[in-house]
Order: structure tokens, then sequence, then C-alpha cells
């Protein structure tokens, strides 16, 4: 096989293929990436049974042939060979050898009869809005638990009904839910798509203008497959279900506190530097202001008040979780942000609060971002 590339444009599709592969991978095939010559250019493909990720590039193709290299490695030289073009080729001794300019490396091939199949998607689909869909996953994806224990709290649930594609994410203590436009076939779908997996696809798709997303498979092998441009991820999805957080948001709300997204956010960063690790803020939220309290070790304390407007009620004090609030105010795209006290039947359990965009001190915010974030007990 022999070949000669574009150096940007193969240093960029290594680079994609290669970043939902694990550091460590338990079984060292699975660290290859695929690459396939033929005529109509460079299929590179890599898959580690859970993700794949698979794109294709214009190349002048010498012989055609398939080889599978290390992944890492390959995309650590492309990113650093001089601005010239690449050539790539099989020895005499099945060795692989990059050309670019000056610099040569020679590489170890790897099986590739040894190498699983990428799995094919050709089930039903619809079309999103990529940065629409790229917003999304970043306000939904950080509320994802990080503990493997409970698997299915690791992944993002996402639904199709009607002309509506909604995520959510839960890890018991937070709820993140945002819904964005669906075209395509009018289905019932469901998919609790890992977390990881759909915060890269934000990020890679997120500026593609529009995202294809197919449901395919079935029993232990349901996967979801999304395709931008020339590049394609697929994902098994988590065995399991997930939660019926739906039911947890309040239908309507009156009593709600707006403050500015941004003042908040640096005055919880300021008063939170002397709390204990893991302890709650307190919060005290009265017609005019938001004021922030934190006892520390040492005997260390802050305090700071912020202007906010309270509709619909009395005062309220609460404590919460101040990183799980700077994650939420970091994903309301909006000048203010609506602090809403929902009500619960049980008079024994705090009752969360909703986080949710604000376009100013009067108008409620255009998307359908909302977070609920469960209040911790304060210590009298």
């Amino acid at each position: 096989m022999r070949f000669q590339v574009n150096r940007d444009v193969f240093s960029e599709a290594v680079s994609f293929v290669v970043k939902l592969l694990p550091q460590r991978n338990p079984q060292p095939i699975l660290a290859g990436v695929l690459i396939e010559a033929g005529d109509s250019g460079l299929t590179l493909s890599a898959f580690d049974y859970e993700a794949s990720a698979r794109t294709t590039i214009e190349a002048t193709v010498e012989t055609p042939g398939t080889i599978l290299v290390h992944g890492r490695l390959l995309s650590d030289i492309a990113n650093r060979l001089p601005n010239a073009p690449i050539e790539i080729a099989v020895e005499d001794d099945g060795s692989i050898a990059v050309t670019c300019g000056s610099a040569r490396f020679t590489l170890a091939a790897m099986p590739v009869e040894e190498y699983p199949s990428i799995p094919e998607v050709n089930g039903s689909s619809g079309v999103v809005p990529a940065d629409d869909f790229g917003t999304a996953i970043a306000q939904v994806g950080f509320a994802a638990s990080r503990d493997d224990v409970t698997p299915v709290l690791t992944g993002v649930q996402l639904e199709v009904s009607g002309q509506s594609l909604s995520m959510v994410a839960t890890d018991r203590y937070r709820v993140s839910l945002r819904d964005v436009p669906w075209d395509g076939e009018a289905v019932e779908a469901t998919a609790l798509v890992p977390a990881r997996t759909l915060l890269e696809v934000g990020k890679t798709f997120g500026q593609a203008g529009t995202i294809q997303i197919a449901f395919s498979g079935a029993g232990d092998r349901e996967i979801i497959a999304f395709t931008a441009g020339n590049k394609t991820v697929t994902s098994l999805l988590i065995k399991g279900n997930f939660p019926p957080v739906r039911r947890l948001f309040p239908e309507q709300t009156d009593h709600y506190a707006v403050v500015n997204t941004a003042d908040l956010v640096e005055a919880v960063r300021r008063v939170s530097l002397v709390l204990d690790r893991a302890a709650p803020l307190r919060f005290t939220f009265s017609h005019d202001s938001v004021t922030m309290d934190a006892s520390g070790g040492d005997h260390a304390r802050a305090s700071e008040s912020v202007d906010a407007i309270l509709s619909g009620g009395e005062e309220v004090t609460l404590g919460l979780n101040p990183q799980y609030l700077i994650e939420s105010l970091g994903a309301v795209k909006s000048e203010f942000v609506r602090v809403t006290f929902t009500s619960s039947d049980n008079a024994n359990k705090l009752s969360p609060v909703l986080i949710t965009s604000q376009t100013s001190v009067e108008q409620a915010g255009l998307d359908s971002f909302k977070y609920l974030l469960q209040p911790n007990l304060l210590l009298r």
C-alpha cells in the first residue's frame, strides 16, 4: 500500500478517530487506527467495542490496501510533522514508513485480521441543528454521574417525540434537561448514551451545520450513530432503566429570584474559598439581594451579597453545593438567571431549586434548559 495525503487533513482525521479511545485499553489491538486506501481516498476508523469513529478524506492512492497502526502514536507523529505532503507506504518487511519532507518514521504494523468490524447503522434517523445540539449537550452532560457503580447514571437519556429531541442527565443530586428541534422520522425512540461520548460529539460536531442521528440494533447491541459531513461516531447504548426524573420538574412556579449570572458566579467562587470540602454554602434570598455566608476551618468566615429580585413569596434560606451551582450557572447562556423555589408534599424533605435562563430581569429565557439542584441540610 502507498498513498500521499495533505499533512493538515491527515493530522486532523487521525486526531478525530483516536479521540474517543480510552487512554489505556486492556486489548492492545483496539489501540490501533484502521486505514483503508482505495479509489475514493482514505477511510480512517477506530473502535473499542463501545464507541467507534470513522472519517473519509481525499488522498492520492498509488497502491490500495489496508493497514492497522497504533493510533495515538500516529496522531502524535502527524501533529508534529513539517508542513509538507505525507507519504505512507508498507515496506517489504511489513513495517509502515511515514515520510514527510526530511522526516521519516518506521512504525510496526498491527494485524488487520484481528481487528473487529466497525458497526454499521441502518435504523431510523433524523436531523438536528448542530449548534443547538452542541450547546444542549454541554448544558446537560456535566450533570451525569462519574461513578461507574451505577452505569445508567453515567449516561445522557435521549428521547425523540414528535418534532423534539430531549436530553436529560442526573447523578441523583441534580437533574439537567434540554430540548432541541428534531427533523426526521416520526418515531418514539429512547437511547441512553455514555455522557463522555456525547460530550465529545458535541465538541467535534458543534459547528457542522446539521447532525444526522440514527438508531439501530437490538438486544445487547443497540447503538446510536452521529454523522456530520465526512465524520461518523457510533456508541453502544447503556443497558438499564433510566430513573423517571422528569416528574421532579414542577409544572408551575411563581416563587423565584432573578440574579445577574456573572455576579452570582463570582460571588459564589469567592465566598466558598473558606468552606471545608463538600460543605454547603448558605444562601439567603431576600426581596432585593441574595446573601452568601460560609464558615470553614481555623475560624475562617466569608459573606457577600449580590443584587437580586425576589417574587412570589417570602425570603428563603437554604444550603447549596457551590460547585454544582457554579456548573449550572455556567450552563445558563443568558445574562440573568432565575432561581425558582419548588414545593414538596413531604414536609420533612427539602425541595429542589430550579435553575433556568432569564433574558432580562423581567423576561424569561427562550431556551428549554432546566436544572434541578437538591439543597443540603444546614447546620444550625
